[in-house]
C-alpha cells in the first residue's frame, strides 16, 4: 500500500499527466518535463484530477451491464467463459477477488479524497479562486460520480420506506486507507451524492475545457441521474432541464460531422457534441460478457428498432446470425458510460410524462426532438399520445433503445420494478432455464470476497 500511495502522490508535470488526452486542442499543448514532484499547489492537484487514465477511462462498473438483458451469449461463446462470467451471466453467487469493479471505481474516489485533503492547505485568494474552485468542485464531482456508479451495482434500488435500513456502499470520505470501512445505508449514500454534487455545481464552470473534466452541466446531469434512480421525478426534471439549458446539442444521424459512415466499424466520433462528461466501462472482471466481439444483441430488443430508425445501422453490426453492438461514443469496443445530452432529453421527457396531462406536451416535444435526429428524415413521423401513461411507455422504450450498452439498464430495471413494471429476466443455457424475479435480492450484486474478509463488512444476501 505504501507504493500505491506514493504512486498517487507523484505526478509528471506537463502533458504526461493528461493521459489519454492527446490531440485535444490547446488544453493539451503542454511541454513535457521529466520532473517528478509531490503535489504542493492547486495546479498540481488539477494535474492529478486530469489524469484520465486514473479518473475516467475504464473505471465504471461492468457487472451491472453483464447481469442485464441487453445481450445474450451463443452456446459456443458460453463454453469459453470463465467460472465467474458464467455465474454473473446466470445470476449465481460466486466468490471473487481483486481486480474488479469495486477496486476500479474506488481508485478515482481515493484520488478525489486526496485532492480534497491537500486543498485544505492551499489558501484560496483572488488570484487562484477559479482554479481552486475547479479543483474543489471536480474532486467532489468525481467522488460522487463513482459513488453513484457503485450504488447502481452493489445496493438495492432506492426505496423511500427502506432506504435507511438497506445497505449501501462504503462512503470513503478520507484518503487515509487505514480508516476502517463500513457500509452506510442507501439513504446516507444517496444523500452524500446529492449534497456533494450540488456543492460541486456551485464551483464548476458551465462548460469544461475537455469532456474528461467535470462541469456545471455535468453536475446537473449527475443530479438528474441520481434523482431518477431515487424516483424523485420532480427533482430529476429540474436538473435535466438545468443541464439542457447549458448544453443541448444532439447528433443528427442523417448527416453529422460527429457520425461517420455506417460502413466504419465504430462510426461515432469520440468526445462528440452530445458528450457532457466522459467515462468508460471497466475492462477486466466480467467485462468479457459484454465485449462486442463475444456478446450478441438481444433479438427482441433489436427488432424494436424500425427500419427508418438510423440507430439500427449506427448501433449494430452483423455478426454471424445475429448482431453485435458497435455504437459506443468511445469510438471503440469499450462502452462509453458518461453523461450525454440524449440521456438528459429522455430524463426530462420521462419526468414530464409522470406529471400527467400537465406535462404531456412537454414530454412529447422532448421525445420528438430526439427522435427527429435519429430517424431518416423521409421516414420520421412525430409520435403522439392521448394520455401521459401512453407517452411514458413510449419514452421508457426509447430510453432502452437509445441508451443501450451504457451501464444504465441494470439500474433502470431495479427502479422500474419498484413501480410494478414486472420486468423478469430469463435465460436458457445448455438446456437449463434461469430466471431473475423482480426485486430479487440479487439486484444488489455480491461484493468482492476479499473486501468482505478484510473489512468485515456484511455481504449482500
Amino acid at each position: 500500500m505504501k507504493n500505491q500511495l506514493y504512486f498517487f502522490m507523484v505526478i509528471f508535470t506537463g502533458s504526461a499527466v493528461l493521459l489519454g488526452m492527446t490531440g485535444c486542442a490547446k488544453f493539451l499543448d503542454k511541454k513535457t518535463s521529466n520532473a517528478i514532484v509531490v503535489p504542493q499547489t492547486v495546479a498540481d492537484l488539477q494535474a492529478l484530477l486530469d489524469n484520465a487514465g486514473l479518473m475516467n477511462q475504464t473505471k465504471t462498473p461492468a457487472s451491472g451491464e453483464a447481469a442485464a438483458d441487453n445481450y445474450f451469449l451463443t452456446a459456443d461463446y458460453y463454453k469459453t467463459c470463465s467460472p465467474i462470467e458464467r455465474a454473473f451471466y446466470t445470476w449465481q453467487r460466486y466468490d471473487y477477488t481483486f481486480e474488479n469493479d469495486w477496486s476500479k471505481a474506488y481508485t478515482p474516489v481515493y484520488i478525489a479524497n486526496y485532492c480534497l485533503e491537500l486543498l485544505k492547505k492551499q489558501e484560496q485568494n483572488a488570484t487562484n479562486a477559479a482554479r481552486w474552485g475547479n479543483v474543489y468542485g471536480s474532486a467532489l464531482f468525481f467522488r460522487s460520480y463513482y459513488f453513484q456508479q457503485l450504488l447502481w451495482v452493489y445496493a438495492k434500488a432506492y426505496d423511500e420506506a427502506a432506504a435507511s435500513a438497506d445497505l449501501g456502499i462504503a462512503l470513503r470520505l478520507s484518503y487515509d486507507f487505514n480508516e476502517p470501512s463500513r457500509r452506510a445505508s442507501v439513504a446516507e449514500c444517496y444523500q452524500q451524492v446529492v449534497n456533494d454534487t450540488r456543492e460541486a455545481a456551485y464551483y464548476l464552470p458551465d462548460h469544461p475545457e475537455h469532456a474528461f473534466r467535470p462541469s456545471k452541466a455535468a453536475a446537473y446531469a449527475l443530479l438528474a441521474r441520481t434523482f431518477l434512480s431515487m424516483r424523485r421525478y420532480d427533482s430529476a426534471y429540474k436538473y435535466a432541464d438545468r443541464c439542457l439549458k447549458i448544453k443541448n446539442d444532439l447528433i443528427d444521424f442523417n448527416r453529422d460531422p460527429d457520425l461517420g459512415t455506417f460502413k466504419t466499424t465504430y462510426p461515432f466520433k469520440k468526445f462528440n457534441r452530445e458528450t457532457v462528461f466522459y467515462t468508460e466501462m471497466m475492462i477486466g472482471g466480467v467485462y468479457g460478457l459484454v465485449l462486442s466481439t463475444r456478446s450478441k444483441v438481444d433479438t427482441v430488443l433489436y427488432d424494436k428498432y424500425a427500419e427508418a430508425d438510423l440507430r439500427k445501422k449506427a448501433y449494430f453490426l452483423k455478426s454471424g446470425d445475429y448482431y453485435r453492438f458497435r455504437g459506443s461514443y468511445s469510438k471503440a469496443s469499450v462502452p462509453f458510460t458518461g453523461l450525454a445530452t440524449d440521456e438528459m432529453y429522455l430524463i426530462r421527457a420521462e419526468c414530464s410524462a409522470r406529471r400527467g396531462v400537465e406535462g404531456l406536451q412537454g414530454a412529447l416535444t422532448d421525445l420528438n426532438t430526439l427522435l427527429a435526429k435519429r430517424y431518416e428524415k423521409s421516414g420520421f413521423i412525430e409520435v403522439t399520445a392521448s394520455t401521459a401513461d401512453a407517452a411514458l411507455n413510449m419514452i421508457l422504450e426509447e430510453r432502452r433503445k437509445e441508451l443501450i450498452w451504457r451501464g444504465i439498464r441494470w439500474s433502470d430495471i431495479k427502479r422500474l420494478n419498484k413501480e410494478g413494471r414486472n420486468i423478469v429476466l430469463e435465460k436458457v443455457v445448455e438446456g437449463q432455464h434461469y430466471r431473475l424475479e423482480p426485486n430479487s435480492s440479487y439486484y444488489a450484486l455480491p461484493l468482492p470476497t476479499d473486501i468482505i474478509d478484510i473489512t468485515g463488512m456484511p455481504q449482500n444476501e
